[in-house]
């Protein structure tokens, strides 16, 4: 009776890892691309199937809205509006805040509320808080602008890092112990008469900052892999005609390989759920569009063919698409007990 017990259930721990393993297979394909376009007059949110299908649009507003970036659990999107009519204290142009929504669209709060510029979303893994760019510390130095974290409600807004320099487009890591960014800090190489945008990574508090590149051009737009060992960025690196591709390196800033190589500018990474895939925005048909390739850069695909501008694809990542680092399902461990 005991055996009958014991083999009922591995019969179903089978069937259920089965399930949740085609679940994973299909998580690339049942995802969400949301981005940015200006196809109806005005740079809105759209969202749209991994295939490049079923594109609609989520906001409509007369103020530009732009740079989404799913919550973790697919509840909510944040994303950069300027739809508040605050005017830089510098520049005297219309400012960026950061927003949230739920992911049809319904809901949109705003969650910054600064007379100057909140940029660049990225939520921690838990979606309980969320990262972003900020120059509100400009008014004392034209050239500033750091990384802040707040609550995922607006609250408890704080600067993580502090330079003369630019710090910039934060990308939160799998796993919510490390934050990649882009910065310009005194001491990089020289390019063109002005200092280089480099990649770095610190710890969630802000400590422990360290720089991953280091070469005569930008590298910017860091975004990590689903898994969190390695990651996409930008540069303008030498061997492109002075454009911008898509690179790859691991973690610890090794390995860095490039990925596209074209004419036109190749921008903002975002990988799939199961880290096979990369989407992008291009300019290489002489429009801004969103593509898709293989992680080595294969298999490219165009995902947007309109005549507006697309821009900032963030692909969702199902929770079903990936383990977190270093941890495996509750499952796996409860079907070794019943194989016993």
């Amino acid at each position: 009776m005991q055996r009958r017990y014991s083999l009922g259930h591995l019969i179903f721990a089978i069937v259920l890892m089965l399930s949740l393993t085609f679940l994973m297979v299909c998580a690339d394909a049942q995802a969400q691309i949301a981005f940015g376009s200006d196809r109806d007059g005005n740079t809105e949110i759209y969202v749209m199937a991994a295939d490049g299908k079923n594109q609609r649009r989520l906001t409509n507003n007369p103020a530009s809205d732009y740079s989404p970036s799913w919550s973790p659990d697919g509840k909510r999107i944040a994303f950069v509006s300027r739809r508040d009519g605050h005017v830089h204290p510098i520049h005297g142009r219309p400012t960026s805040e950061i927003y949230v929504m739920d992911a049809d669209g319904g809901d949109q709060q705003n969650l910054t509320n600064d007379p100057h510029h909140d940029y660049s979303p990225s939520w921690s893994p838990d979606s309980k808080r969320i990262v972003f760019g900020s120059d509100r510390d400009r008014d004392n130095n034209p050239h500033n602008t750091e990384i802040y974290v707040m609550k995922a409600d607006g609250t408890n807004q704080r600067r993580l890092t502090n330079n003369l320099t630019e710090d910039m487009y934060p990308a939160w890591s799998p796993d919510g112990g490390r934050i990649a960014f882009s910065a310009r800090r005194e001491g990089h190489v020289v390019h063109n008469l002005d200092i280089t945008y480099e990649i770095y990574v610190m710890d969630a508090d802000g400590g422990n900052q360290q720089r991953l590149t280091e070469n005569r051009h930008n590298d910017m737009y860091p975004t990590w892999s689903p898994n969190g060992e390695r990651i996409a960025f930008v540069s303008d690196r030498k061997g492109n005609w002075e454009n911008y591709e898509i690179y790859v390196m691991d973690a610890d800033g090794g390995n860095q390989q490039k990925l596209t190589n074209d004419r036109g500018d190749d921008w903002w990474p975002s990988w799939s759920p199961h880290g096979e895939r990369i989407a992008f925005m291009s300019e290489r048909d002489g429009n801004t569009e969103i593509y898709v390739m293989d992680a080595d850069g294969g298999n490219l695909q165009n995902l947007t063919n309109h005549p507006g501008g697309d821009s900032g694809p963030a692909w969702f990542n199902s929770p079903f698409s990936v383990a977190p680092v270093g941890k495996k399902f509750t499952m796996w461990g409860w079907l070794k007990q019943v194989n016993r």
